[in-house]
């Protein structure tokens, strides 16, 4: 009689641990599920759910479009000015300093122009030539053009 006494205790016992397990396990489900209804005031899982599948699709479709957007303008961005170099030197030895300059204004693509500034004692001459692809379109660059493209594709 102990000894059924025993196993009764024992099957007690692993029932009660049983019982113990799965209040723990329906509890976590339903502080879940109470998790994914917070602020519903009518309308069943279904709905909700269908309704967090609209809205996740809403913003697929926005994000998608931005993205597309964003493409565009780095696109479009490649045509900018993106890209300046300038080199002062003294072109004359009558002159003192350095007040005549090369500035180059490229785009993404190195395409753009080059404004030169030629100072004397007597007057200011300035002359542009355009730029494609970092070279010389139709008049040749002189060694601080040349110099300022060069600053200006480095950045």
């Amino acid at each position: 009689m102990l000894l059924n006494q025993e196993v009764l205790l024992v099957l007690f016992g692993a029932l009660f641990i049983w019982l113990g397990a799965l209040s723990f396990f329906l509890f976590r489900a339903v502080s879940h599920y109470r998790k994914l209804t917070t602020g519903v005031t009518k309308g069943d899982l279904g709905s909700i759910l269908e309704k967090i599948l609209k809205e996740e699709k809403e913003s697929t479709e926005t994000i998608d479009k931005l993205l597309k957007r964003i493409e565009g303008l780095e696109k479009d961005g490649t045509f900018h000015v993106q890209k300046t170099g300038l080199v002062r030197f003294n072109p004359f030895s009558d002159t003192g300093g350095s007040h005549s300059f090369a500035l180059a204004i490229l785009d993404g693509r190195d395409d753009g122009i080059v404004i030169s500034s030629l100072h004397s004692r007597d007057q200011t001459r300035i002359y542009s030539k355009p730029v494609k692809s970092g070279k010389p379109v139709s008049y040749e660059f002189s060694k601080e053009e040349k110099e300022a493209i060069g600053k200006a594709q480095k950045h």
